[in-house]
């Protein structure tokens, strides 16, 4: 059984070497993340800031604002 497995590996070996020279040998072309990866980030970046922009701006929030001193607790009924 140990020489089986042993040229089973090898072939596994042989192959995974093939497989990594053809590669290395190839020319790179460039994908769609290489073309537009940059574009696309800057692009979303922009459209989630500007939503979230709007968002807030319409909110009515009073930002910064602390209600200490200005909040009264109500009396305790029993």
């Amino acid at each position: 059984m140990f020489p089986v497995a042993r040229a089973a590996q090898s072939l596994v070996a042989r192959g995974i070497q093939h497989t990594a020279v053809r590669q290395a040998h190839r020319k790179h072309e460039p994908n769609f993340h290489d073309k537009y990866g940059t574009m696309v980030l800057l692009g979303g970046a922009a459209v989630f800031s500007a939503v979230w922009g709007y968002v807030f701006t319409r909110l009515n929030i009073a930002w910064g604002f602390s209600p200490v001193g200005r909040v009264t607790p109500r009396e305790w009924r029993e």
